[in-house]
């Protein structure tokens, strides 16, 4: 009788542990992607920034996915170490890069910048809810990131202002940028 009470209080805290395994990845996961929508939002990650912090992340997530899939859904003690580990340094990269001097816009003036805050409102909006996933976040924010340097660059050539042509060509690529949200999204 005792032994049959041993396996079953074995057998429970392996399943409590590979829960509480697959809890603390996924949760610690969800914790940072909720960590960059916030300094989405409040403007301290810029498109640049955000963008190779979910290049990271993306890998990140195929890592693990990779590993339980080799291991029918669980991770070696090994593999939880690695990934903590990894986690460890994307959780210093999100508060270096939210402490930082460089920001984004947050109350723009011109229509090319209150453009640029709202798809930034957008992609953060689909990081919080989950809809967008770190590989398509880092995509996306790799395309707003060229076009804000794009912009800067133009704006430096002309006084700190763009040009006709420049804004219609601008309008263009955000346009093609908002298609690409909204498909991410749906």
């Amino acid at each position: 009788m005792r032994l049959i009470v041993r396996m079953i209080v074995a057998a429970a805290v392996m399943v409590v542990g590979a829960v509480a395994q697959t809890d603390t990845v996924d949760q610690r996961r969800e914790n940072q992607q909720d960590r960059v929508a916030q300094g989405i939002r409040s403007g301290q990650l810029t498109a640049g920034e955000t963008g190779n912090l979910e290049t990271k992340e993306a890998a990140i997530n195929q890592e693990v996915h990779t590993d339980r899939t080799l291991n029918g859904g669980k991770l070696t003690g090994q593999e939880k170490q690695t990934i903590n580990q990894q986690q460890n340094q994307m959780s210093k990269q999100i508060y270096t890069d939210k402490h930082n001097a460089v920001t984004q816009n947050t109350s723009p003036k011109s229509e090319v910048g209150a453009r640029q805050r709202n798809q930034q409102e957008r992609i953060a909006n689909g990081v919080a809810s989950g809809k967008l996933s770190a590989g398509q976040t880092a995509k996306l924010e790799k395309g707003e990131a060229g076009i804000n340097k794009e912009v800067k660059t133009d704006r430096s050539a002309n006084g700190g202002k763009l040009t006709a042509a420049e804004k219609k060509q601008v309008n263009k690529q955000q346009n093609g940028m908002s298609k690409k949200i909204y498909r991410a999204k749906h």
